[in-house]
């Protein structure tokens, strides 16, 4: 039965901390510069916020300890990622082949178009397009170039994307 039932106090339960994406061990930790400034504000915002917490009345004195914990494992773990993290420029990359920080454009086998980035595992967001270096359709993706074709394994299958383009221009 659960301790709100119970008449237990809610501060016992465990606390559960939302991790970061997954870095697989021994993987370096890629970031492009807009990951990194993006990791650096996420980094000031939670430390304005824990300072808040800590100060605030608007925070029950019976909360406090936990969203503190709550806040300063966050912190800590941000704090792991920053200090791990490997600045990539597009720059330094071989133009014409998809590497980190590429934009590639890929054809499907039924003639629709989709457009990727390839970043950091923090900045990877499906729904906009970016997708993190580690995952299965990035790695397909890595060493190609214009006129190749990458097979991607999903759950349906092997899908194959002929990669159209890959550019390496400004950060969007």
């Amino acid at each position: 039965m659960s301790k709100a039932f119970k008449g237990e106090d809610a501060s016992e339960a465990p606390l559960v901390v939302p991790p970061r994406a997954p870095l697989p061990p021994g993987v370096e930790n890629y970031v492009t510069a807009g990951g990194l400034v993006a990791l650096k504000a996420e980094h000031e915002r939670l430390l304005v916020e824990r300072a808040r917490a800590e100060t605030s009345a608007a925070v029950d004195d019976g909360d406090r300890p936990r969203t503190l914990a709550m806040l300063g494992e966050r912190v800590a773990a941000l704090e792991d990622r920053l200090a791990t993290a490997r600045l990539v420029e597009p720059g330094s990359q071989p133009h014409g082949e998809v590497r980190f920080g590429a934009r590639v454009t890929v054809r499907a086998e039924n003639g629709e178009e989709r457009r990727y980035r390839i970043v950091g595992v923090d900045e990877a967001d499906v729904e906009h397009g970016q997708i993190a270096f580690v995952a299965p359709l990035a790695r397909a993706l890595l060493g190609k170039h214009a006129g190749e074709t990458a097979v991607v394994r999903t759950p349906r299958g092997e899908e194959e994307l002929d990669v159209v383009s890959v550019d390496y221009g400004a950060e969007s």
